[in-house]
Parts: C-alpha cells; sequence; structure tokens
C-alpha cells in the first residue's frame, strides 16, 4: 500500500488506529492521526502497520504513541494469521520506527484476552496460563515486544490490558446487545451469578493518558477494567431499563415489552442448546451463527479481571459505572 503524509511536523502525540472506536475518543486537536485512508484532518497520517517506511514518516517529530489501531476480531473463528500480522508484527514495526524517531513514551492497548481464561476467578495480572484464542496470542507477543524495546533503547512503555470497552460509538458486545434488545429479538438472560468486567471508554481514555505521564508507570503492564464486575442479567436489565421505551410493547417478531425490568428469562438449557445448535449449524454453513456456544459462553460465564494494581500504583479509578455507561452509550 503507498501512503500520503498529511502531518505537519510539529506534531507531539501520535495515535495509530485515530478512527477507531477510542482513538477518536483521545485524539485532541494537533495530536497526528495515523490511519489507513486519507481525511480532512491536516495533522493526519495516512498509512499502514505493516508498511515500516510509511511508520518511519509517522513517528518523526512524536514524543508520545499511542497504539490504539488493530484487528479486533476476537472469536475463535477470526483469521490467526491477520491476528499475528496485525497485532504483533504491526506493533513490532511501529516499535522499530519509534525507537528510530527517539520517541519518548509509547502506550499499547491491549486486553484481558491475553491473559488465561480466568474461569470463576477474578484475577490480575499475574494470572498464570497461556492466551486461548490467536487474538491473545498475538496481544501477548505485542506486549513482550513491547517490554522488550523499551527496556533495550530507554523508552517509556506501558501495556492496558482493557476489559470490554463500551460506549457511544462503539461496536462491541454491548453495543450489539442494546441493538438486540431495542428491536425486540434479544431474549432476556437468566440470572446465573456469573461477572463480567467492563470499562467505559472515557475511563479508558483517562488511563491512558495517565500512564504516558507517570513513571511509575514505566515498563508495568495494567488491567483496565471496573472494579465492579456484572451478571449477565445486570447487564441486560441496564440496557433494557434505557430502551424499553424504544421497544413496541408486542414486537411482530421477538420479545415483548412487558415491566420496567422483565421478571421472565430464557432457561439456561436452552440457551446453551442453542448454542450448540449454532455450533452445528455454522459448521455445515462455514460461517459463524449469531448463537453459538462461544456467544453464549460470553453472556452466562464469568471473565472478571482486577485492576487493583493501575489502582494501587497509580490511583486511577473507574469513574462511569454500568448505569451511567449505558445511559452514555445509548444516548
Amino acid at each position: 500500500m503507498k501512503f500520503r503524509n498529511e502531518a505537519n511536523s510539529s506534531g507531539k502525540t501520535l495515535v495509530a488506529g485515530a478512527r477507531g472506536f477510542i482513538g477518536r475518543r483521545l485524539l485532541r486537536p494537533g495530536d497526528r492521526a495515523l490511519a489507513r485512508t486519507a481525511s480532512n484532518n491536516p495533522d493526519s497520517v495516512v498509512g499502514d502497520l505493516l508498511d515500516s517506511a510509511s511508520l518511519m514518516e509517522a513517528c518523526a517529530g512524536v514524543d508520545t504513541i499511542f497504539h490504539c489501531a488493530g484487528y479486533a476480531h476476537a472469536f475463535a473463528s477470526s483469521d490467526p494469521d491477520a491476528h499475528w500480522r496485525i497485532n504483533f508484527e504491526g506493533t513490532r514495526n511501529l516499535l522499530a520506527a519509534a525507537g528510530a524517531a527517539g520517541v519518548r513514551c509509547f502506550v499499547f492497548l491491549s486486553s484481558v484476552k491475553a491473559m488465561a481464561e480466568p474461569g470463576d476467578e477474578c484475577v490480575d495480572e499475574d494470572w498464570p496460563g497461556e492466551p486461548a484464542t490467536p487474538y491473545g496470542r498475538a496481544k501477548r507477543a505485542a506486549e513482550d515486544a513491547v517490554l522488550e524495546a523499551g527496556a533495550k533503547i530507554g523508552m517509556h512503555v506501558v501495556n492496558l490490558r482493557l476489559a470490554m470497552v463500551y460506549g457511544r460509538g462503539g461496536r462491541g458486545n454491548l453495543e450489539r446487545m442494546a441493538r438486540g434488545i431495542r428491536t425486540g429479538w434479544f431474549p432476556p438472560l437468566p440470572e446465573t451469578g456469573n461477572r463480567r468486567s467492563l470499562v467505559h471508554v472515557s475511563d479508558v481514555v483517562a488511563a491512558m493518558r495517565l500512564v504516558a505521564d507517570a513513571p511509575a508507570a514505566n515498563g508495568r503492564t495494567y488491567i483496565v477494567a471496573d472494579p465492579q464486575a456484572y451478571s449477565g442479567r445486570q447487564i441486560y436489565d441496564a440496557i433494557y431499563v434505557n430502551t424499553r421505551d424504544a421497544i413496541s410493547p408486542v414486537p411482530k417478531w421477538g420479545f415483548p415489552s412487558v415491566t420496567p425490568t422483565l421478571r421472565w428469562s430464557v432457561p439456561v438449557g436452552l440457551l446453551r442448546g442453542g448454542g450448540k445448535v449454532g455450533d452445528a449449524l455454522g459448521m455445515l454453513l462455514r460461517r459463524p451463527l449469531p448463537l453459538s456456544s462461544e456467544v453464549v459462553s460470553r453472556l452466562l460465564d464469568s471473565a472478571c479481571y482486577s485492576p487493583a494494581r493501575i489502582q494501587g500504583e497509580l490511583g486511577w479509578r473507574a469513574k462511569i459505572g454500568l448505569a451511567e455507561g449505558v445511559r452514555e452509550m445509548l444516548r
């Protein structure tokens, strides 16, 4: 791919993935934006993580890099090669360009998927084991590359392992759930007592800016999550309460709106059975379906991660809880 430099040389902060969900929230006037396509932003650089020459040009004169770019499809059916090329090799390319340009600070957005699956535990950064998915393995390798580069060239580097990020303008699991609840096709989840970690995008941006300027964060890896984990049913109810006015009282297809918080739910066994049927049909059709065992697990099982390290070492606190965050997401 050919690249066209639209940046002036005075920019001190480079946001890679500036047009993504988090990058858009992070970007400030005067920041240099690295994106794959051209824009009207005079401080933008059109480029690609797999083209080292364009990255060298993008990093010239930069003091701080926030690396938000990547291949974010985290389901098991996603392309393993794309994860490795973009999330690992692309990060390594950007690190090399940053080192050559004398960049002072490099903040890498990783994921809790870079860790082993937690099961029913609420785990921290020291949780042992290997990532379960190609996405997680690529992110873990990229984290290692970030720490290695920082130690080798004396650059201030930080890895942030994000829990599920949500907020207005996102396209993740909560946003998909909200669309389903709004249109009436997403059924009420049973209360299984599971714990799912989330974090609002505004709290992610605050954490990024904090670690970039905190000397104590150098060489560290932090989980970024709301300290309060929520069950799938609690998440469903928070969304339902804020979307019920938009749901038809009796949808032609779907689930009727009856009370401010629905008292009924789809049985666990029915959901898990439906997931297995979806697995089988997906194999026959050679494409993932909206309902699968993996999707059901994300709704009913736990994935709890503790932000105690970043709270204790840097004083970061998530300021937006689920109720407020969902209201902002649905505005």
